[in-house]
């Protein structure tokens, strides 16, 4: 199954430790009217153009935080519902596979841990059905990867994100709304990126 088009948004190497969580600044909409979606945005975040999905922003001072929107072919999809992916239990799995697929590393000593923190379903007030989905994802690497003996290879944490995904269904497509951060700035910043996640929208386009 096409679940998510694969994007090439996310650093390989994280700048978590020049994280700094910004105190709440508002919010703007963005509606993309020719492709159906809609969310709400923090106002200082900066759209960044050519980075493989079909929208994408970030966080001009967290450089590891960012959101976009990928979805799937019109011409290759047939999607009803969301429920075309099975329960959120299910679509969480397909999730943590497409992320981990992107964050394939061909480096020596590269390991990576991943969890499935909480999957959900809600109706929001446009009446369709959303899944919600949050994976952490930690990095490790090897900090002399071509080092002979095992005393000289010391591991060591490279970045622990937290990814949160929405998904919704229309116009036979599947939407999904991505937001990545740090785990520490998500701490702070909670509130906020929950407001964006509930404000994502699909919509009807107009033939």
């Amino acid at each position: 199954m096409a679940l998510i088009l694969s994007s090439y948004m996310f650093s390989e190497f994280g700048f978590d430790n020049l994280a700094f969580a910004q105190q709440s600044v508002g919010f703007r909409e963005y509606i993309d009217q020719f492709d159906g979606y809609s969310f709400k945005y923090p106002q200082n975040w900066i759209q960044v153009r050519g980075a493989g999905a079909d929208i994408f922003f970030r966080d001009p001072f967290v450089l590891d935080e960012n959101l976009s929107v990928e979805l799937s072919s019109p011409s290759s999809s047939r999607y009803k519902s969301v429920e075309d992916l099975g329960p959120p239990q299910e679509a969480g799995k397909k999730v943590l596979k497409q992320y981990l697929t992107e964050f394939m590393s061909t480096r020596l000593g590269v390991r990576r841990e991943s969890n499935i923190l909480s999957t959900s379903s809600r109706v929001a007030d446009d009446g369709k059905l959303y899944y919600q989905v949050e994976v952490n994802i930690k990095s490790y690497a090897n900090n002399n990867e071509l080092a002979v003996m095992p005393r000289e290879r010391v591991v060591r944490l490279e970045w622990d994100r937290r990814y949160l995904s929405v998904l919704g269904v229309e116009n036979n497509q599947l939407y999904e709304l991505r937001l990545q951060t740090p785990e520490n700035v998500f701490v702070e910043e909670e509130n906020d990126l929950r407001k964006v996640m509930d404000s994502f929208r699909v919509n009807k386009i107009a033939v």
